[in-house]
């Protein structure tokens, strides 16, 4: 028997960063080079490589009994949890009727575009898994290019509303930022906000990686400048490294009774509740405690810490530019100064790129610029600088706390050797790429790219 998919579905594609994955995976093992045996250099999957917290852990253990079908909106301990971390951390006086919560910020994401009205307004670069969601749901869209500074103009932002016919227009904007790793302070989110509110825009603000921030005080939610338009979305995938928990959480702006009654149905119609025991190790994530305040401060410190070395050694290959990063474990690598020696070598997209990158010798993982919605033709990349053991790093750090520079440094040396020859292996590939051109033939032999 013959079944047949909808089109829609076919229409769709795998995620660029799980379609990477599993292309590395395939990669690892079929490689016919000894050398391949270490692997590669993983630039390109982010995700934070430290220990659940343990609290957390013991915590899913104890409530493994619970086997009852939790409330559509969350259970109220871990409503009220949120509402008192977000009070403590971030200053935001939030009810717990105003949260929501879901399995992880990407399907709460795809549920807000769900149910809003109107056209979607998607600065670029953006993380690769907003306009896959976009598309999939048919919505109206249009990007809006970050400036020299890789931030949004709030003229740009207002000229792109006017061109716009909707009576309500989604701005979807990560802060702190994935793929640039930048944050916008309050006097940016003001302007974005007085444009706003002018415009009829209401805003999605992706705030996952907020206690990523590496001078957390700088961090302001665009939930308590613009508290009547703005949807907040946050969880446990980065500030606790529990992506594979699956919880995130939506804070609905002021006044939104309505609105949360028509997104009630819609988590009950689609998944029904966050499995029970996550929700309840969960709480005692988002509970005050000094445990989880030093985790948010080791981890913050060493994101830092890898981010500053990448930052420099990167800067020290001529031609790179990149953002400095103020947060995440990312940073955005402009290639573009080697466009002329790429083509003489047939590379002419920045997926081309990507795959040139990890033949061998190089092994080099990256996130090229297609996959983070620029031009094909730009060759910038996502650099995501979490190659490492974190738990080891994690207990390192806590034995010898680097204080100078020199410290710093020998100690991402140390304990990060394959960021450090990951990097050293990015400049080879541009050293080589100016000697003479890569041979194409070469390249497409070593890749061994599954057909899909």
């Amino acid at each position: 028997m013959k079944f047949v998919v909808d089109q829609q579905v076919e229409d769709i594609e795998m995620p660029e960063n799980l379609k990477l994955n599993t292309f590395l995976q395939e990669f690892h093992t079929t490689c016919p080079h000894p050398e391949c045996s270490f692997g590669y250099y993983g630039f390109a999957f982010g995700q934070s490589p430290f220990p659940v917290p343990p609290l957390v852990q013991v915590a899913l253990i104890e409530n493994a009994n619970k086997g009852a079908y939790a409330p559509v909106p969350g259970i109220p301990e871990l409503r009220n949890a949120i509402s008192k971390y977000n009070r403590h951390y971030f200053g935001m006086d939030v009810a717990p009727e105003r949260i929501y919560v879901g399995p992880g910020t990407k399907e709460l994401i795809f549920n807000l575009l769900e149910i809003l009205h109107g056209t979607v307004i998607l600065p670029t670069p953006a993380w690769l898994g907003y306009l896959p969601q976009i598309r999939f749901l048919k919505k109206n869209f249009h990007m809006l290019p970050a400036r020299a500074n890789k931030k949004i103009s709030p003229g740009d932002l207002k000229k792109l509303a006017l061109r716009l016919q909707d009576r309500q227009k989604i701005l979807i904007l990560n802060n702190p930022h994935n793929p640039t790793g930048l944050l916008y302070d309050k006097f940016e989110l003001e302007e974005i906000a007085y444009v706003c509110r002018e415009q009829n825009i209401i805003i999605i603000s992706d705030e996952i990686y907020a206690q990523t921030t590496y001078d957390f005080l700088k961090f302001v939610s665009m939930s308590k400048i613009y508290p009547e338009g703005t949807f907040v979305t946050n969880g446990l995938s980065k500030s606790h490294a529990a992506g594979g928990y699956r919880l995130g959480y939506v804070i609905f702006p002021q006044y939104a009774t309505d609105l949360k009654n028509q997104f009630k149905k819609i988590l009950a119609t689609e998944y029904t509740a966050v499995s029970t025991p996550i929700q309840h190790a969960a709480v005692a994530g988002f509970e005050i405690s000094k445990e989880i305040d030093d985790y948010f401060d080791v981890t913050r410190k060493i994101h830092h810490l890898m981010g500053e070395y990448t930052y420099h050694a990167l800067s020290s290959i001529d031609g790179v530019k990149m953002t400095k990063p103020d947060a995440t474990f990312y940073l955005l690598a402009d290639f573009n100064a080697f466009r002329d020696d790429l083509r003489r070598s047939n590379i002419t997209t920045s997926q081309k790129l990507s795959e040139s990158l990890i033949v061998h010798p190089y092994h080099t993982a990256i996130v090229g610029g297609d996959s983070l919605v620029l031009e094909r033709t730009d060759f910038s990349a996502r650099i995501a600088y979490v190659d490492y053991d974190g738990a080891k790093v994690y207990q390192n750090y806590l034995n010898n706390k680097p204080k100078s520079s020199s410290e710093r440094i020998e100690f991402v040396k140390n304990n990060a050797p394959k960021i450090v020859a990951g990097i050293e292996m990015i400049g080879k590939f541009f050293e080589d790429l100016k000697k003479e051109p890569l041979r194409d033939l070469e390249i497409q032999k070593s890749l061994m790219v599954p057909s899909s």
